[in-house]
């Protein structure tokens, strides 16, 4: 025996609900003729009698009144299956894997998944703070779908910016020119620098060298520490200065300040592999877009 068409299915249960093939067929928007063809087709399927039809009506036979109910049960299932698949059509069910560069997960990270879980609560996301190197890696080969990190990226890989914060000079509170609005990175030639090492700086790292030279003089770097919160509190101690993106100003509130450079940005994209066919990516791409838009994502919280 063969199994019958989720048609042949529809068309038996108008047929039971109506319990008149005329009104079956009106309902159906189908000829009554076509219709008794299609049930008496799903008869002989199953090798069993569904309706008994006399001059009295159409009424289930104790056989048909069962095989309603599994039919109902069936055509229920199957409009839930395909639900679901339009839904993942539309980026709304499934999995989002989400790497975020270490130093930006800390203002990041909150707002962005608050945001995906209030619209897409039914997309499983998973998240993890990396490494700019693993992060491009992880993109690249599929691994993630989507990464916040600072640019330049390397080619193939598509993004676009979401946040471009300034470049602080991170002095100690009592640092004679911690009460400045805005500084020249000349002015701060002859200072001691606490930095990140250069085996594990950011795209972003690497141009600052240049602003080094630019400025014409070679940084005294008295300490290094890939960690941005062990960089402030070395600061703090008075061990040095450093340079970060003001967002980072939310790993120390006390002992600290920040103080823009004149034309200094680091910018933060969201990026993703074109080719990566992840229903729910452009759903995320504008979810994260409209809430750059609505709000400061340098700010934490």
């Amino acid at each position: 025996m063969t199994h019958p068409e989720l048609r042949q299915l529809r068309y038996f249960l108008a047929v039971a609900e109506e319990l008149s093939f005329t009104r079956a067929a009106e309902r159906l928007l189908i000829a009554q003729q076509s219709l008794s063809q299609q049930i008496t087709a799903l008869e002989r399927r199953l090798g069993v009698r569904l309706f008994d039809r006399d001059s009295r009506g159409t009424r289930l036979t104790g056989v048909g009144d069962v095989f309603a109910a599994e039919a109902r049960a069936v055509l229920e299932r199957a409009d839930q299956a395909l639900a679901v698949v339009q839904r993942a059509q539309r980026g709304e069910v499934g999995d989002l894997r989400l790497a975020f560069l270490t130093t930006v997960a800390n203002h990041l990270l909150p707002p962005i998944i608050r945001a995906l879980r209030e619209q897409l609560p039914d997309v499983r996301i998973t998240t993890e703070s990396t490494t700019i190197a693993t992060l491009i890696e992880g993109v690249t080969s599929g691994r993630y779908d989507a990464a916040f990190t600072r640019p330049p990226l390397v080619d193939g890989l598509a993004s676009q910016t979401l946040t471009n914060e300034p470049v602080c000079a991170v002095l100690p509170e009592d640092h004679a020119l911690a009460h400045r609005t805005e500084l020249d990175l000349r002015e701060l030639a002859e200072e001691r620098w606490v930095l990140t090492p250069p085996s594990s700086w950011e795209p972003w790292h690497r141009t600052y060298t240049d602003h080094f030279h630019e400025a014409g003089f070679i940084p005294n770097i008295v300490h290094t520490d890939a960690n941005p919160q062990n960089l402030l509190g070395l600061v703090a101690a008075g061990v040095g200065i450093t340079r970060l993106a003001r967002s980072s100003q939310s790993l120390r509130r006390t002992g600290v300040v920040f103080i823009p450079f004149t034309d200094a940005y680091a910018p933060t994209d969201v990026t993703w592999l074109p080719r990566n066919d992840n229903a729910a990516l452009p759903r995320l791409l504008e979810i994260v877009t409209d809430l750059a838009a609505t709000r400061d994502l340098t700010q934490s919280g």
